[in-house]
């Protein structure tokens, strides 16, 4: 899988409560569609596929919320494009694992890089840990 393109639709950040003690941090992915795509601007031989997201981290309890949408564009092989848009016109909207853990890690990686201006712009903690020096004997 090649990444063809990217591009946010929507994002947000809101920021309800300045305390945070006993803060919780969580993220979510959310895959909303997945379409096959025809381009005469892109050449492959590989399929194009769009695959629409949402990245939203929620800090609990009620502190924040920053939420990414986009449209990711990728280029697959056809045995794997094909089984990909079966399995996902199916009622249970299903992504076989060879999909999607790559995929997942494409959206974080691009999401948590603009994510990470935006915390800092907006005085939130980051939503992981970022490494740190330390002297030497403390852990």
């Amino acid at each position: 899988m090649k990444i063809a393109g990217l591009n946010f639709t929507k994002i947000s950040v809101e920021k309800f409560n300045t305390k945070s003690e006993e803060l919780k941090v969580s993220t979510n992915i959310d895959i909303q569609d997945i379409l096959e795509l025809k381009s005469d601007i892109i050449r492959t031989k590989d399929e194009l596929l769009a695959v629409k997201f949402s990245y939203i981290i929620n800090y609990e309890p009620n502190v924040a919320k920053i939420e990414i949408q986009g449209t990711l564009i990728v280029t697959l092989e056809q045995k794997l494009s094909r089984e990909v848009l079966k399995e996902w016109k199916d009622k249970e909207k299903k992504i076989p694992d060879d999909f999607r853990i790559p995929l997942f890690n494409i959206i974080l990686k691009k999401s948590s890089v603009k994510v990470l201006d935006l915390e800092d712009e907006m005085n939130l903690p980051l939503h992981f840990p970022f490494p740190t020096f330390r002297k030497e004997g403390n852990q």
